[in-house]
């Protein structure tokens, strides 16, 4: 019986990660192979999800908690992929405020199911956006230092580190990201690669074929400080149906509420770490990003529709209170929808902040 190749990518929350999933799954289909996928949230109604399926894609998703404390449920989704799609790849995506996965994810992987699966190298994608700022250590980064010390820890644990959008940055930011990391995480490869433009992807498909002994990186970490850090974090999800009478642009909608959101969350200085906005009806859908309160609201997957009629699914990850970035999210709707003459009934919102990460497992060791 062949193995399952598993990759498991990791970064902050923004990083990336959805884009660089797809554009992985595109090139393994491409070259004849199944591909599946397991995304991961503290809660229900993830937008990468739906953005993944929507594209195509055979997706799973593990809610409730990160990889490390659903160990046994990760298993489980795998295990439906390969009875439904046998896939011959799986690639699995982890809540972006969650570290310590060598030690929780991939050893528990290579020792209790090395005959099951053959693990990729552990990738990390580095988000510029927060990493320059938390690198030079800027107090001004936007986050307390202990929600910066899951972003480092994070980096600690990578067998590579990527470097992600570099067709946004200047040559000078991507030269500074690169010489900060090497002094960091001395003798760790630092890939230059966009996800969105495809840029570098190449060394990125030849590191993941890589066999040898990674995944083997034990962190040496304050789970305290990680609990603390990532419960620094307001996290939601809502979800609605939104109706008018007259036909609107979804994507318009959609950068709207995002732009709405991050106006007013900018004059009570709370830092987003990741808003994603997903829009669907009858086929067709749209995603609109924010992957820090300094940087552009974007349309990542554009639909290029009018409609009269979508469902409508919010993600905010925002270091604020979870009650009080709830106000912001129904009050940004509310206007959205008004100014279209549409019509939003009561989400279904889910807003909390992270629970202590409690894994199933933990190696002190690398097998």
């Amino acid at each position: 019986m062949s193995t399952i190749r598993f990759i498991m990518l990791g970064g902050f929350l923004g990083a990336g990660k959805t884009t660089t999933m797809a554009r992985l799954a595109k090139h393994f289909a491409s070259q004849g192979k199944r591909v599946g996928i397991v995304t991961n949230d503290q809660a229900e109604d993830l937008v990468d999800t739906h953005s993944l399926r929507e594209q195509g894609f055979s997706v799973a998703e593990v809610a409730g908690a990160c990889f490390c404390c659903k160990f046994d449920d990760l298993l489980d989704k795998v295990g439906s992929l390969e009875s439904d799609k046998h896939p011959d790849v799986i690639l699995a995506e982890p809540v972006g405020s969650c570290t310590d996965l060598v030690a929780t994810v991939v050893q528990p992987l290579k020792d209790l199911y090395g005959k099951r699966f053959s693990v990729a190298p552990y990738a990390v994608l580095f988000k510029p956006s927060h990493g320059l700022k938390i690198l030079r250590n800027d107090p001004r980064s936007g986050f307390s230092p202990k929600a910066a010390y899951i972003f480092r820890k994070q980096l600690e644990e990578a067998d590579a580190i990527l470097l992600n959008r570099v067709d946004e940055l200047q040559p000078a930011q991507i030269d500074e990201i690169a010489s900060l990391v090497a002094k960091e995480y001395p003798g760790v490869p630092v890939l230059r690669v966009s996800a969105k433009a495809g840029d570098g992807f190449e060394a990125v498909h030849a590191l993941l074929d890589q066999q040898g002994a990674f995944g083997s990186k034990i962190l040496d970490i304050d789970y305290d400080t990680y609990a603390e850090g990532e419960a620094e974090l307001g996290w939601l999800n809502s979800s609605m149906r939104v109706s008018a009478t007259n036909a609107f642009s979804l994507d318009r909608l959609l950068l709207d509420v995002v732009t709405s959101l991050q106006t007013s969350l900018r004059t009570v200085g709370a830092e987003v770490a990741h808003l994603k906005a997903i829009g669907l009806w009858e086929g067709f859908f749209g995603v609109a990003n924010l992957v820090s309160s300094d940087t552009e609201p974007t349309l990542s997957l554009p639909s290029r529709c009018e409609v009269k009629e979508a469902d409508l699914i919010i993600n905010a990850r925002v270091a604020i209170d979870p009650a009080v970035l709830r106000e912001h999210v129904a009050n940004a709707v509310k206007a959205v929808c008004a100014a279209r003459g549409a019509n939003a009934p009561e989400a279904k919102t889910q807003s909390f902040r992270p629970g202590r990460p409690t894994p199933t497992h933990r190696y002190a060791a690398s097998k």
